[in-house]
């Protein structure tokens, strides 16, 4: 388990399930615009949380992030590449990383729990990846959870 504190922010990686973390947290994954979520965990988003029509009709495109409320959080889904069958770049999760960062600061999100984001099927690399996160939420007073499996 890695651990790092900068200001407010906390950053942990855990093994568990990723759906058991508290109701209260948000959570995060990344998507295509097309919003297919056919495949590795998306899949489990969508059936836990619907809302493909709603996140269809926030027009999401590579670089942005869409977003379901479901009761006490946010669902964030980071909209990384165009097509499903596309592969996402560090510039696009980095400026949705970013735009997800700027919506859980104007909305008070305190705690936020995502998987290896871009790092399964997506194959980026996930030491770079993880200091990108870090990089970007350093300076917030969030608590973010990467869960592993």
């Amino acid at each position: 388990m890695a651990y790092a504190k900068e200001s407010g922010f906390h950053f942990r990686e855990i093994k568990g399930n990723l759906f058991s973390c508290e109701k209260d947290t948000s959570l995060a994954h990344c998507i295509s615009a097309d919003v297919h979520m056919g495949k590795g965990i998306a899949t489990t988003f969508k059936k836990m949380f619907g809302g493909v029509d709603e996140l269809r009709r926030q027009g999401g495109k590579p670089g942005d992030v869409s977003m379901l409320q479901r009761d006490e959080r946010c669902i964030y889904y980071l909209v990384t590449k165009a097509r499903y069958f596309h592969k996402p770049t560090y510039e696009t999760l980095r400026s949705s990383l970013q735009a997800m960062k700027q919506h859980c600061e104007e909305h008070d999100v305190k705690k936020l729990a995502m998987p290896r984001i871009g790092c399964g099927l997506d194959r980026l690399d996930w030491s770079k990846v993880r200091e990108m996160i870090k990089r970007i939420f350093q300076e917030t007073n969030i608590e973010l959870i990467i869960y592993t499996l």
